[in-house]
């Protein structure tokens, strides 16, 4: 089933979220790289969150910003 990205901004801990679910304590999280934190859905391994860590520091980067998860997006013309 696809799902929607929802991307939210803290300002004050400088970290985007990009859900495709609430976070929930069931959740299994892991560090892929660089304060990049994914978290899976324990059944399935499935990512559902991704935190990106002092995300504004990122954008002033001159270097090319990429997460290190592949996906398949599609448009949701029901939107």
């Amino acid at each position: 089933m696809e799902k929607n990205l929802i991307f939210q901004y803290d300002r004050e801990a400088d970290i985007l979220y990009i859900n495709t679910c609430s976070p929930y304590a069931e959740q299994e999280s892991e560090e892929l790289e660089d304060e990049i934190i994914a978290r899976f859905k324990p059944d399935t391994g499935e990512v559902e969150n991704i935190e990106i860590l002092f995300f504004s520091t990122r954008l002033l980067r001159k270097e090319l910003f990429r997460i290190p998860v592949s996906a398949n997006l599609i448009l949701d013309k029901a939107a």
